[in-house]
């Protein structure tokens, strides 16, 4: 998931973040992007990250575990209405199933198992939200702008 980067996000505006503004961590360099632009867009109201759970149940072991969401914003819309999202961030790859491989690998089964579990959690997630007036969303290197990562076509060409 981009660079894979775990860091502490400083604030610049303390006062939008719900919860400790000391404890913001960042789980890549795609987080900290996310971060920042909820910090500083003034249509975000107030955010949070990881501060709450959402039970779901997971197809690895058929057991309840718990969903910390990566983010709740608060914006308010062009409209001037306020809305709140739940909001993953994610890379496009893990939020579509992965392609079968001619042989079955480790790889294949991880990401197998990963998908799973991901919609298991976003299908929890969207039923808290229906239930509380929250909208899901899930952001991908589209959203931010960032180029996808791994070899591109001209690379492959050099090779």
């Amino acid at each position: 998931m981009g660079e894979s980067i775990k860091s502490i996000y400083k604030p610049t505006n303390p006062h939008k973040y719900q919860g400790n503004p000391n404890n913001i961590i960042c789980r890549s360099s795609w987080e900290r992007r996310f971060c920042n632009w909820c910090d500083h867009n003034e249509s975000i109201l107030r955010w949070a990250s990881e501060e709450f759970s959402i039970p779901y149940i997971s197809p690895k072991d058929n057991r309840v575990h718990r969903y910390y969401p990566d983010y709740l914003i608060e914006v308010k819309e062009k409209d001037g209405k306020i809305k709140k999202y739940i909001v993953e961030v994610k890379p496009k790859k893990q939020t579509l199933p992965p392609k079968k491989p001619s042989r079955v690998t480790k790889s294949y089964i991880y990401e197998s198992v990963t998908y799973a579990v991901n919609q298991a959690k976003w299908s929890a997630a969207r039923e808290f939200c229906l239930d509380n007036g929250v909208e899901f969303m899930i952001i991908t290197e589209d959203h931010l702008g960032i180029k996808p990562y791994g070899r591109t076509k001209q690379n492959k060409r050099r090779r």
